[in-house]
């Protein structure tokens, strides 16, 4: 049995593509809904998916974890609303889940895969800028990985080998500036927040970190080393963004120490 499992929250421009992308070879769909407004729920029923209903949490992957705790099957994969699975992956997926059922002990073997991504950005899919290929956890032998929930880019932590599967995810992440901008506007939100319980200090030190140390490294990373140039204008505004993230997190601490102090 092969379990598909998502969390979601207004996803209704995204999840049909993503559920049926996945119909050929999911025995099991479980969809964790954070209390949508929109018709996600309503979507994923009449696509043959169970739904939870819950609160809509801060750190994304508390609902991922939920998800994938509710699978059945031998073989999970994790997924995202806004990410597909290609023709070369769903043979990939098909193939591991018969191998598994053949095995006797899981000892030596992969438990678990490195998926690659296509992550789309401002109407083209990256080449490189350190967002190709992108290797995600998301495939696993069920029982064998499990995610930290302690932060919104964090990889799952797995119980034996993990080996590189076939095809892709294509990742419609971002089909607009706006959906980005968005998206970016709740990670430093998080980010801040998590600087907070940190402890992490308003001085002299973590504002030259923060405001110009972390986010030059960050962009010269992703433009030159990681060859951003390549992916021209949106290689160079995604190099920019993430470099700014931490001066926008370090800011938005600042204006979260302001709040504590003046209550």
């Amino acid at each position: 049995m092969i379990s598909v499992v998502l969390a979601t929250y207004n996803e209704e421009k995204n999840i049909q593509r993503c559920l049926e992308s996945v119909k050929d070879f999911a025995d099991e769909i479980i969809v964790v809904d954070g209390s949508s407004t929109d018709k996600t729920r309503e979507i994923a029923r009449k696509l043959g998916a169970e739904v939870i209903k819950t609160s809509n949490k801060s750190n994304f992957h508390i609902n991922k974890q939920m998800s994938m705790d509710q699978a059945k099957g031998d073989l999970v994969l994790q997924l995202d609303a806004d990410e597909v699975v290609d023709g070369v992956l769903r043979r990939f997926i098909s193939k591991a889940h018969l191998e598994i059922l053949k095995r006797k002990t899981h000892h030596r073997k992969a438990v678990a895969w490195w998926l690659k991504r296509k992550n789309l950005f401002m109407g083209q899919f990256f080449k490189k800028t350190g967002q190709y290929p992108d290797p995600v956890i998301r495939l696993y032998v069920n029982g064998y990985a499990k995610l930290p929930q302690k932060d919104v880019h964090e990889q799952m932590m797995v119980d034996g080998r993990v080996a590189w599967a076939e095809g892709h995810l294509i990742h419609y992440a971002n089909p607009s500036f706006k959906d980005y901008m968005r998206k970016w506007n709740t990670y430093t939100s998080f980010k801040a927040q998590q600087l907070l319980a940190d402890n992490t200090k308003i001085n002299f030190i973590n504002s030259i970190r923060y405001i110009i140390w972390l986010p030059s490294k960050t962009f010269t990373l992703l433009f030159i080393r990681h060859k951003g140039f390549i992916d021209r204008v949106p290689g160079f505004v995604f190099s920019v963004m993430s470099g700014l993230y931490h001066l926008v997190a370090y800011l938005k601490l600042w204006g979260l120490y302001q709040e504590k102090n003046s209550k």
